[in-house]
């Protein structure tokens, strides 16, 4: 019998400094560390950027709150005559527009993604699935000017009367759908952001779906599981991360969004009880009034507002990291 034995000394190649392999070893680990310094440049470039956005931000606001103080954050009044501002109002009106357009547009979402997975005949996935991305490209200028000359008129002579006449006198949430029924306002508004939002939530859910491996979903059918069965508790536990990460990314525009809550929501900069009334939001507010603003304490009361939605922002993707956090910490508890 043979004996084999290995010597690294031997095994090891040595290239001369005339060998043409020496040279492409040194373009090799040269272009290794430039793609290094080019990808460490790149993140240190989009940390500038931000560290830029926050110091402009707080820079900007700095003579706003001198002047009011923390309570620029409750303060309703917003009146540039007398030069007197709080944010209360935007801030309510964007909170309240995001959470509307996440009730209504995260259950139709997940519908529409569990729907092309695992329900849509083959046919149809197709088309539908290039619907959906249609839908996401549109300009939200279009959004805007669509819910104002159609959508809005609709839900006014339709949808609100009905609302009004029947949830209006009920005694808990009564006082949520009083008014009149102008059309515009926080709930059409609502509205708009969900029909521009789902498609976010609808594409990344499905794709994230169709990441779970054949094999999960066709044991637990061979268990005598039904397909609800099988999306609770097969589907959606395997990818709950990319699931929630669609609906924050969904958030995440609904709370930005300017354009299309600017045409639809009256740009009233109070508070009301119902929904159904005229209010503004924060990007609406600096979209309306930063061109005209001209004196100083309303160009700084306006980047006060855009400094307050970008905290706000970072206070909901903060919440997700945490949220998932503890979703895979249970998980692998479990």
């Amino acid at each position: 019998m043979v004996e084999l034995t290995f010597d690294p000394a031997e095994a090891r190649e040595e290239v001369k400094p005339g060998d043409p392999r020496r040279a492409s070893q040194r373009r090799l680990i040269l272009s290794d560390k430039l793609f290094k310094l080019l990808t460490r440049v790149s993140a240190i470039f989009v940390l500038l950027i931000l560290f830029g956005v926050i110091v402009t931000l707080i820079e900007g606001s700095i003579p706003a709150f001198q002047q009011f103080g923390i309570s620029f954050l409750w303060t309703e009044e917003w009146n540039p005559v007398k030069e007197r501002f709080g944010a209360l109002a935007p801030i309510y009106g964007t909170l309240v527009t995001s959470i509307i357009a996440m009730l209504v547009a995260v259950p139709i979402g997940l519908g529409i993604a569990i729907f092309l997975t695992e329900l849509c005949p083959q046919f149809l996935r197709r088309p539908i699935g290039i619907a959906i991305e249609l839908l996401a490209g549109i300009p939200s200028i279009i959004y805007g000017i669509w819910g104002l000359f159609v959508f809005a008129p609709f839900l006014q002579r339709h949808v609100q009367p009905i609302i009004i006449d029947t949830l209006g006198n009920v005694p808990v949430i009564g006082w949520l759908f009083a008014g009149p029924p102008y059309g515009i306002g926080v709930l059409t508004a609502g509205f708009i952001l969900a029909i521009m939002v789902l498609p976010f939530i609808a594409s990344i859910t499905r794709d994230v779906f169709e990441t779970v491996p054949p094999v999960l979903k066709e044991s637990a059918y061979g268990l005598g599981a039904t397909t609800w069965e099988v999306v609770w508790k097969v589907v959606l536990p395997y990818t709950r991360v990319g699931v929630i990460g669609g609906v924050m990314l969904a958030l995440g525009r609904a709370l930005g969004e300017t354009m299309a809550i600017t045409f639809v929501i009256g740009n009233a900069n109070r508070i009301s009880a119902s929904i159904l009334q005229p209010g503004t939001t924060i990007s609406a507010a600096i979209a309306n009034e930063f061109v005209e603003a001209l004196q100083a304490m309303h160009t700084s009361s306006l980047i006060a507002l855009g400094l307050i939605l970008f905290v706000i922002t970072f206070f909901v993707l903060a919440c997700a990291r945490l949220l998932l956090a503890s979703l895979n910490k249970r998980a692998g508890g479990g």
